[in-house]
């Protein structure tokens, strides 16, 4: 049920994200269609680091609670209450993927915000080539979210790649949940 009380702007979707109970999973902001409120002035750098009219956000609590309430809808990326939804600015991913653990048959990642994403079907993992040719690799963490994989974990999901034949010819990837995820283009491995 949406909160009408909640004051307008960045206090409003403080006081939204705030208002999702403690261990009831993060808030259903696919399901919100609150008005258009225009933009904010918060940007999330390549690096993962969040900023606020210029300055970056220092507090992690606050930094993991815009993070419950982001979605990204064709137009763009947006912090979403019950009662509004204002436009920020993400240039590359929203989070970064800190680390990885092989748990069983899974990689469990954890990203810069907290959350815990294991690949798999529904949580992919692709790399993309940069302008300036390295790899940039990625993982869908929720409903069109994705994670940069860091370079040290992409480092060491490289030294758990196995070598595979694909239609295109050997290429090195890794499994997780079933699925199974390259890590760079055919044949990149054997240069």
């Amino acid at each position: 049920m949406a909160d009408n009380q909640n004051p307008p702007g960045l206090d409003g979707v403080i006081a939204a994200a705030k208002a999702q109970a403690p261990g009831r999973g993060l808030p259903p902001v696919h399901l919100w269609d609150p008005p258009n409120c225009g933009d904010i002035d918060i940007v999330i750098r390549k690096d993962g680091l969040w900023f606020h009219e210029g300055s970056p956000i220092g507090r992690e609590a606050l930094v993991r609670l815009f993070s419950t309430v982001l979605r990204k809808d064709p137009d763009g990326f947006w912090l979403v209450t019950p009662v509004e939804k204002m436009r920020i600015e993400v240039e590359d991913a929203p989070f970064i993927a800190t680390r990885v653990d092989r748990v069983g048959d899974a990689l469990r990642f954890t990203t810069n915000v907290g959350d815990e994403v294991e690949a798999g079907p529904d949580n992919a993992i692709r790399v993309d080539v940069g302008e300036d040719g390295e790899p940039r690799p990625y993982l869908h963490v929720r409903r069109g979210l994705e994670a940069l994989i860091a370079r040290p974990v992409f480092y060491e999901l490289i030294e758990l790649a196995e070598e595979r034949q694909t239609p295109e010819g050997l290429a090195l990837g890794v499994a997780s949940n079933g699925a199974w995820f390259a890590v760079g283009a055919p044949g990149a491995h054997q240069l």
